[in-house]
């Protein structure tokens, strides 16, 4: 039976800053309450909202955070490791910037770096089971990417290796998570390895089909690489497990295309744009997402080159309530139904 997607949520990640009201969570989660959010995504990495590694050994601590958003009015819909899922796999071209994502104690350490993101996945899963929540969302993080246009061509085996790499390194971790009942869904995203379908498939075949390896739906990505965003539901439904509401525009030019020529945000030919602003077809998507039964939350993730993050979230509550379906339990037809036998059954097939 299709079930009825939860929302408005908001991911807290890039609202959160030094100044009041998003300089902590009793006042951030106030003010997304305040707007019509119903749920937060919370950032597990951004210290000001929240402590993971007080959350993955005290249940008093996670009581205290549970509360503190219902006191607010939002749930709590999900962790993100999005940083430290970042960090498992990071080709050698990225280890520089990435390092920004980790604690100077393991910066310019690869290996010490991935050991620390390992360990702050699997205490997110941790924490995850003590708020009671079944789903996380990730990145994979990427070995292969450089490598996405071939040329020179790719030697035979790279990708093969780079995937089952990413298996060596995320079935533990996958594993972890299956004794505490919760979901990874990756975010399918360029600049990781798991950017479409296609990829998709080879990492979870990789990862032995793990139970726990799920999608979380972004279409924006999507749109920006020309997929088919809505028959990507139609055949990965059963693995999308959470769902980000983020819009975009593509518009190319005689200029640039997919690429978008180095060019800044604002002048891509790719651009991500808040909701209503963009090019991505929501009603269809949450059709889509309705007919399949996902019952998960809705969560606006705001990434937009013109709007502000905080005119973005104010309009985005009511948008994604909007378009959230209130599911129905009829055919429309019903009112003309009857009870109807075996019997009559033959009867109106004319059989004796």
């Amino acid at each position: 039976m299709p079930g009825l997607i939860k929302g408005p949520a908001l991911f807290l990640a890039q609202f959160a800053g030094d100044e009041a009201p998003f300089d902590s969570l009793p006042s951030i989660a106030r003010w997304a309450s305040d707007l019509g959010y119903k749920g937060v995504q919370i950032p597990t990495g951004d210290a000001r909202l929240f402590d993971l590694d007080l959350a993955a050994d005290s249940q008093t601590y996670c009581d205290e955070v549970a509360g503190i958003c219902a006191d607010a009015g939002v749930q709590i819909t999900e962790l993100s490791t999005h940083m430290q899922g970042q960090l498992i796999a990071v080709h050698p071209a990225y280890d520089i910037a990435f390092d920004a994502f980790a604690p100077a104690s393991v910066r310019g350490n690869p290996s010490a770096r991935r050991e620390w993101a390992t360990d702050q996945l699997i205490k997110a899963a941790r924490a995850s089971r003590r708020f009671g929540l079944g789903t996380t969302v990730s990145f994979t993080g990427s070995l292969a990417f450089p490598y996405l246009y071939p040329w020179p061509q790719r030697p035979p085996g790279l990708i093969e290796e780079a995937f089952a790499e990413q298996a060596r390194r995320w079935t533990p971790i996958l594993d972890a998570y299956e004794d505490q009942g919760v979901d990874i869904g990756f975010e399918i995203h360029p600049g990781e390895d798991v950017f479409d379908g296609a990829t998709f498939e080879m990492f979870l075949a990789a990862c032995g089909g793990h139970s726990r390896c799920r999608i979380n739906y972004d279409p924006s990505h999507f749109l920006l690489q020309q997929l088919d965003y809505l028959q990507f539901i139609d055949i990965y439904h059963d693995r999308i497990c959470a769902f980000h509401v983020k819009d975009a525009e593509f518009n190319p030019t005689g200029r640039q295309g997919v690429y978008s020529g180095y060019q800044g945000w604002t002048d891509r030919a790719g651009r991500f744009r808040s909701l209503g602003d963009g090019q991505v077809d929501f009603r269809g998507i949450f059709s889509k997402l309705a007919q399949y039964g996902y019952d998960g939350w809705a969560v606006l993730e705001w990434e937009c080159c013109l709007k502000s993050p905080e005119q973005g979230a104010a309009e985005g509550a009511a948008f994604i309530a909007d378009h959230i379906i209130d599911v129905t339990g009829k055919a429309f037809d019903d009112f003309a139904g009857g009870t109807t036998g075996r019997d009559q059954i033959r009867a109106m097939l004319g059989i004796a």
